[in-house]
């Protein structure tokens, strides 16, 4: 049996919410917080006005991660996923319970964290690895490797204040894939990077996991997650209310979003929702040439003024293949306030045997400065070929061609 690499029981994280800043405070507030401390306490009941000003962004969270796992956390912004990886990292320590880490952790948490503005790219490449527990030898002897995986070369010798966000991600995420970790903790930052870099990390991560690496990667970017993951855990208000195989996992984070059961701001307030996109096929896989009847729910939480929904077919990298858009103007009933179950029939697009991503997006302007807000929801899509070997080339597309071959003295086969 495979040990565990990760070992949470009962782990908890309170923060205080008024928290008084101590570093710099002046000899005479010292002095009158000392003496005011037992009249707060009585005034405040004691535990009682610590708990009114403090949030617990982790409660009663156990689980085990098995060596060689590449677990996918997933859940609402607030849910804690990004204070988890903070504990296993030791950037943070937990207010209760225990994290057991075995080995050594690699964790790219933050863009830029442990970079400097005023030295150059191959100077941070050193000051990073060393933060990150690398020897100087070793981080000379993946210099090469790293420069190159980044795609900074160019500019390795350049100060790191004229990077792009892009450009230092990139070595960012270069020193951290190369170091010899047993675990590493990644924390949403492939979100801003092109989608030819994220396929690239990706694949990097893929590659270490099949290296009996542990992996940890925190994401709402859902078809990355299907993509990389075996293991799922989704995380609500602090708590893991689900842990599983990572469809398991997402089909239970879609139940969390669905609009039906949503509050009516949602979770970032911008009043309308999309519930989780289904697809009314019994098969799994799909295969080329299979039409994709799909069905979601929209909730909106308030009128507005103009509603678009947004489809879109993507490679897995990125590339568009297909899209189509209804509106309010065709559609009124969605600039009131309610739940529509929407259903979309996309034609056979003859597509290759790979992984796809379809999103429908919608885009909910309320008042009269336009401010239009946007968002999505994702579905992947496994299409396989129904034989044994590949069809119509390489190309994404495999239209449904009809073909007319003609001898050169005028007959036809």
């Amino acid at each position: 049996m495979t040990s565990p690499a990760i070992r949470i029981d009962g782990l908890g994280k309170r923060y205080s919410l008024n928290a008084r800043r101590v570093a710099g405070q002046t000899l005479r507030e010292a002095i009158y917080g000392a003496a005011s401390a037992p009249y707060r306490w009585l005034r405040g009941s004691g535990a009682e006005a610590r708990g009114k000003d403090s949030h617990w962004a982790l409660r009663d969270v156990s689980l085990e991660v098995a060596e060689g796992t590449v677990l996918g956390i997933v859940g609402r912004n607030g849910a804690g996923k990004s204070t988890l990886l903070k504990i296993l990292a030791r950037i943070t320590y937990p207010t209760v319970g225990t994290a057991e880490i075995a080995g050594r952790v690699g964790s790219l948490l933050e863009v830029g964290t442990g970079f400097h503005q005023e030295l150059t790219g191959r100077e941070n490449v050193f000051l990073n690895g060393a933060i990150l527990g690398m020897t100087r030898r070793e981080i000379g002897a993946k210099l090469e490797r790293i420069v190159e995986f980044s795609g900074v070369s160019r500019f390795l010798d350049t100060p790191l204040k004229f990077y792009s966000t892009g450009m230092y991600l990139r070595l960012a995420f270069s020193v951290a894939a190369h170091m010899e970790t047993d675990i590493l903790l990644v924390d949403e930052v492939l979100a801003v990077g092109d989608a030819e870099f994220q396929k690239k990390c990706l694949d990097r991560m893929r590659e270490l996991a099949g290296q009996g690496r542990t992996v940890v990667f925190v994401s709402h970017n859902l078809p990355a997650v299907v993509h990389l993951c075996e293991k799922g855990a989704v995380l609500d208000q602090g708590r893991i209310v689900h842990y599983g195989p990572i469809e398991e996992a997402l089909a239970r984070y879609g139940e969390m979003m669905d609009p039906e059961t949503a509050d009516d701001e949602g979770e970032d307030g911008r009043g309308v929702l999309v519930g989780q996109l289904k697809l009314d096929v019994v098969k799994e896989p799909l295969t080329p040439g299979d039409p994709w009847p799909l069905r979601f729910r929209v909730r909106v939480a308030e009128p507005h003024r103009h509603v678009l929904l947004q489809l879109g077919v993507t490679t897995f990298d990125g590339k568009s293949l297909a899209a189509d858009m209804i509106d309010s103007n065709a559609w009124p009933a969605l600039r009131d306030r309610g739940s529509y179950l929407v259903r979309v029939k996309v034609p056979p697009l003859w597509l290759q045997p790979q992984t796809y991503s379809l999103r429908i997006k919608v885009y909910a302007d309320r008042d009269l400065e336009h401010t239009a807000r946007s968002y999505s929801e994702w579905l992947t899509l496994h299409v396989e070929s129904a034989s044994n070997h590949d069809v119509r080339g390489s190309s994404p597309l495999t239209p449904a061609c009809e073909w007319t071959v003609e001898r050169a003295g005028g007959s036809s086969r």
